[in-house]
């Protein structure tokens, strides 16, 4: 191997090191447990070492499917080369590093998306019109999903013909559905799934028993809160929301190391030391450094916006967090966690309010910050390439 080969590549790795170290520290690493510390259900440092601990994990566990789409799913006909590689992580790094210190609301997946196509077609790639498809879907279609779920939670978890002994269990078999049915590679040799390990031991065949094994773990997890909340109501809330929390720094880091980590993926065929593994390792690595470093003070200032929320309005939020940033991660989305959160936070601000003091100039400004985030990145991202062509 050329020793050129090598030090690019090392600079590129440094370059992802250096993403993932701004994803754990800005809002990927900070909105799961933001609300369970505006709720006073942990403390500030407490969930910056839990978000990072669960970030890694779900990092390294989850992290490959949008990985290989950042990395080799957004341009076809063309491979990114090692500068370009740089060149995608220094821009979004750089523009998330400049909306954590500005305040501005730039979202990762629409900044790294948005500079991979650009450096992509400066190289004469051509556009995977199927995959933009569906990742414009998913962009579109998070906020009324995520604000409809979060809506509906939020306007029945109040009510008094609906008690929180029965309408969070509720929830939480829900929730342990999915996370039965979460997919891992090292669990391949069972059927990938907690479900489909589960399915040996009952007595049905086919897809009936993963069913019916994903039933008896949901209802395992509905009557664990069910006792939980019997025993004491606020207590077993405010478990249930750190639970949710860790679900959701979970996939806040199996989705967004892709970002971090998917444009080194095309560069592995060089530097055949280096394996897949060994990449999202290192990706899992920054984004807790990047939480435990930089991540408690978002922590705090995001609290303090969601300190009204309070436990019931946070495990509305939460809830459909979890579920669409899963749903992206089984698509190979890159999902902007911006974007579910806010989502939530209005769908369950309009059940509790009715709107009262969401400001729509705010979300105006938000949606085309989002917007705006996507554009500049692919105009610097083809325009850079387009430089270092010449």
């Amino acid at each position: 191997m050329e020793l050129t080969t090598l030090l690019l590549f090392a600079a590129a790795g440094v370059a992802s090191l250096f993403m993932a170290w701004v994803i754990g520290a800005g809002s990927s690493g900070a909105t799961p447990f933001a609300p369970a510390v505006g709720a006073n259900a942990i403390s500030t440092m407490r969930a910056a070492f839990l978000v990072g601990i669960f970030g890694f994990a779900g990092a390294v566990t989850q992290g490959t499917s949008v990985s290989e789409t950042v990395g080799s799913g957004l341009v076809q006909g063309v491979s990114l080369p090692t500068i370009a590689v740089i060149v995608v992580l220094g821009l979004g790094a750089g523009l998330m590093a400049i909306g954590i210190y500005t305040g501005y609301p730039i979202a990762t997946a629409f900044t790294v998306t948005g500079a991979v196509i650009g450096v992509g077609f400066a190289l004469g790639g051509a556009p995977v019109w199927g995959k933009y498809v569906e990742i414009g879907l998913v962009w579109v279609l998070t906020p009324f999903v995520g604000g409809g779920i979060a809506y509906g939670i939020a306007s029945v978890l109040p009510r008094a013909d609906v008690p929180e002994a029965k309408s969070v269990p509720i929830l939480a078999g829900v929730v342990g559905i999915v996370v039965a049915n979460l997919e891992f590679a090292f669990l391949s040799s069972i059927g990938g799934t907690i479900a489909a390990g589960g399915a040996a031991l009952v007595p049905v065949d086919g897809a009936g028993a993963t069913l019916v094994s994903s039933i008896a773990l949901g209802a395992v997890a509905a009557a664990v809160v069910h006792w939980d909340i019997g025993r004491d109501q606020a207590g077993g809330l405010r478990r249930f929301l750190l639970s949710l929390g860790a679900l959701v720094a979970f996939s806040a880091g199996a989705s967004q190391v892709g970002l971090a980590v998917g444009p080194l993926f095309p560069l592995l065929e060089a530097v055949p030391m280096v394996s897949s593994v060994v990449v999202l390792l290192g990706g899992g690595i920054g984004i807790l450094v990047g939480s435990w470093t930089s991540a408690p003070r978002m922590i705090k200032s995001l609290s303090q916006e969601y300190a009204s929320l309070g436990p019931r309005r946070s495990i509305a939020t939460l809830v459909p967090s979890f579920l669409i940033a899963q749903s992206a991660v089984l698509l190979g989305v890159p999902v902007s966690f911006n974007e579910i959160i806010v989502s939530a936070i209005v769908g369950s601000g309009f059940a509790v309010t009715g709107g009262e003091g969401i400001s729509p100039r705010k979300l105006g400004f938000t949606v085309l910050a989002w917007i705006g985030s996507f554009g500049l990145a692919f105009g610097l991202g083809y325009g850079s390439m387009w430089l270092v062509e010449l």
